[in-house]
């Protein structure tokens, strides 16, 4: 099965908050109008719905939940992503609750407690110093996801009025960035984590926070700091590069955070979907959490962090061998199916019944160069943007 798109969508959003949203609607309404109809076929949500309540009637209330959700979460919290979320949905002609319920389901495929994702598959590498092949740091990432949204997948080129450019992945009817590579060369990737603590009040979600620190941070310390005191929803691992060589993964639950650098002289770095910190070790879901009947039919009886244990260790094998590693060098890392040559749902480039990798990206930080490719990473055909 070839998931892939031959060229990703770019779209250039410029000015106040509210035009931001109005332009990325207005450039992305076919798409965000798609993404509406396929929720019908997402099984995630899906499985929410009562089976005495009709479809329509449950996308309604779905979306009514999540507009008073997040309309109690961003007006004090982050008023700008609240007129980005209205400029969105003003620009591609749709009533605010659609836009309000893709913005909210982001959070919730790692909320642990409904069981709504599992086992959810990405993984990020970062070199830099004698690991990198050129000396510059590099970021090199797969997004492991559904390849029904692929189809809304864009690389979003924002110019704020005020703050920082940046070009960065996202989702057609989302106000944040999953991943993001801004003009002062800070370079910030997204993984999911499963956490079991909750937010003490409606909170912007994680891809949120990342848009705002790509339009405020230079540099992986500021970037770190301001997302950790932050109000946020979401469980994440983020990994931060900036042009200085600092790299750092940022391991966040919804009250807590701990920034993990490599140890001196090491210059990599990498995670999947599991903590690494006996800081946020307390705050993940048990080692032995298996997917029950909430889950999606393909993932039930699975191990939750079985997956990332799995590429966890592979990546920790690949990277043994201590040699500076080029962009090719990266992409082939990212691309393994394993000690056998045979790919599945453990693999760093996943293939399974249900999370595949559906993009794979490489960011430089230091040359301000993103590489993308909306495709898994064993096929991928990078196509590159620059600020």
């Amino acid at each position: 099965m070839n998931t892939g798109l031959a060229n990703p969508i770019r779209v250039t959003c410029c000015g106040e908050p509210r035009d931001l949203g109005c332009q990325q609607g207005a450039a992305l309404q076919t798409q965000i109008l798609a993404l509406r109809q396929a929720l019908a076929q997402l099984e995630p949500f899906r499985l929410r719905q009562p089976p005495w309540l009709p479809y329509p009637a449950y996308r309604w209330l779905a979306e009514h939940k999540a507009a008073k959700h997040l309309a109690r979460a961003l007006p004090n919290n982050d008023p700008a992503m609240m007129a980005r979320l209205e400029g969105i949905a003003a620009g591609a002609q749709v009533s605010r609750g659609p836009i309000c319920l893709f913005n909210a389901l982001e959070p919730l495929l790692s909320s642990v407690g409904g069981c709504i994702t599992s086992g959810h598959a990405c993984s990020a590498v970062a070199v830099c110093g004698n690991r990198s092949a050129t000396g510059e740091p590099v970021i090199a990432r797969n997004f492991d996801y559904l390849p029904l949204v692929q189809p809304g997948y864009v690389v979003r080129d924002t110019r704020p009025a005020r703050g920082l450019r940046s070009l960065e992945f996202t989702i057609a009817p989302l106000v944040g960035a999953v991943d993001g590579l801004n003009e002062a060369g800070l370079g910030i990737v997204y993984d999911y984590a499963f956490a079991l603590d909750q937010p003490p009040a409606p909170a912007p979600s994680v891809s949120m926070v990342i848009s705002g620190a790509l339009a405020r941070c230079r540099a992986v310390a500021d970037a770190a700091d301001y997302i950790a005191g932050r109000p946020r929803w979401g469980a994440a691992l983020l990994m931060l590069a900036d042009a200085a060589g600092d790299i750092a993964s940022l391991e966040l639950s919804n009250t807590r955070s701990h920034l993990r650098r490599p140890p001196p002289g090491e210059h990599c770095c990498f995670h999947t979907n599991r903590f690494q910190t006996p800081e946020m070790h307390t705050l993940e879901a048990p080692a032995d959490a298996v997917l029950d009947h909430r889950a999606p039919v393909a993932l039930r009886g699975s191990r939750l962090h079985e997956s990332a244990e799995r590429r966890d260790g592979r990546l920790r094998q690949l990277l043994a061998v201590s040699k500076p590693l080029g962009l090719d060098d990266l992409a082939a890392l990212m691309a393994d199916h394993g000690s056998d040559s045979q790919p599945g749902p453990f693999t760093p480039c996943v293939h399974s019944d249900y999370w595949n990798t559906t993009m794979c990206a490489q960011l430089l930080p230091r040359s301000r160069r993103l590489r993308i490719a909306f495709d898994r990473a064993c096929q991928a055909r990078y196509h590159e943007f620059s600020l």
